[in-house]
């Protein structure tokens, strides 16, 4: 082969790399790396990344300085996690950040038992068999659990307030872990209020497209859009998809809000992931995640469109209105 070939071939070739292939090792140029393993992409991780490097620089850590990171995104693809896991390990990571759902970290897990893993998740961590407690959560993996799949009852009372007496719907994805502590938590909440829950599956965006007309030909008059990474990745789809329907509907994170939905009740997430990056840090400085507890949100916040309220001709009732923490005009 001749030179001029070889070379155009070798160009070629890198062209097809993905970004940041220098760090492909565990500790290229003398910098720990850290693995961040996303089951969406870098478009929703990207609102958080400013938090999670702010938990690093609390323990001491800057990406590019003393340490680096190394991005794995699944893309919606939750069949690429093992994949994209086992070549973390390979690589042999300080530590892999396990991000978007449980389903990164437990891909994580089974492909490691001694590198350390800090999760973030809105599903309890013990019933997705991450952790054994929340307190000693043992073994090499530990993080923050948002607690969001838990606030369904919460996010049902406010809705109350502002379609009052309205069937109201719920959408729901069933391939997210807690889907079944999500539904009886709903359920519950509904018979209380004596309002029955009409539950619609999506797990595609085609999907959520149908069960948004399906919901509305049953004339629900408020929508919960339960807790799921899936869906926190379509929120501009989803809040569209309210707007054009005229429904009311309440979300567990103020990136809906934000988007042009309604309302958010949930944790503070930004928060959240400044918290997990500080625990990055903290393995990386050896300690080690059985002894580190998993952590929950200590924020918690109302935030509210008033827009998207007059647009749907909304009352809102004035004690929703003075305990909102945000009021976006």
């Amino acid at each position: 082969m001749r030179r001029r070939e070889f070379i155009s071939m070798f160009t070629s070739a890198a062209a097809c790399w993905p970004l940041r292939v220098h760090a492909q090792s565990g500790e290229p140029n003398g910098l720990p790396t850290v693995g961040l393993l996303h089951s969406t992409s870098f478009n929703y991780f990207a609102k958080f990344q400013d938090s999670v490097r702010q938990g690093l620089s609390e323990a001491g850590w800057t990406d590019g300085k003393n340490v680096q990171i190394e991005y794995r995104w699944a893309e919606g693809k939750p069949e690429r996690l093992p994949a994209l896991a086992a070549d973390l390990v390979s690589r042999k990571v300080a530590a892999i950040f396990a991000v978007g759902g449980s389903a990164p970290a437990r891909a994580a897990k089974n492909a490691t038992s001694t590198i350390p893993i800090v999760f973030i998740s809105a599903a309890d961590p013990i019933k997705a068999g991450l952790v054994a407690s929340l307190n000693r959560p043992g073994g090499n993996v530990t993080g923050v659990s948002l607690i969001g799949s838990a606030l369904e009852a919460k996010r049902l009372g406010i809705l109350n307030q502002l379609v009052p007496g309205a069937s109201i719907g719920a959408l729901i994805n069933p391939n997210y872990p807690d889907m079944e502590n999500e539904r009886r938590e709903l359920k519950n909440a509904g018979d209380e209020l004596k309002e029955p829950i009409v539950f619609a599956n999506a797990s595609t965006p085609q999907q959520i497209d149908a069960a948004f007309a399906g919901l509305a030909e049953q004339h629900v008059g408020g929508l919960i859009v339960a807790q799921d990474i899936f869906f926190n990745s379509r929120s501009e789809q989803i809040t569209a998809l309210a707007a054009r329907y005229r429904l009311p509907a309440i979300y567990n994170q103020r990136e809906y809000p934000s988007a042009g939905g309604l309302i958010s009740y949930g944790p503070h997430f930004a928060d959240g992931y400044r918290q997990a990056g500080a625990y990055v840090g903290r393995v990386l400085k050896g300690e080690k995640p059985e002894d580190l507890p998993v952590q929950q949100p200590t924020r918690f916040e109302t935030v509210l469109n008033l827009k998207a309220a007059n647009a749907l001709d909304l009352r809102i009732p004035p004690t929703l209105l003075a305990t909102a923490d945000e009021v976006i005009e």
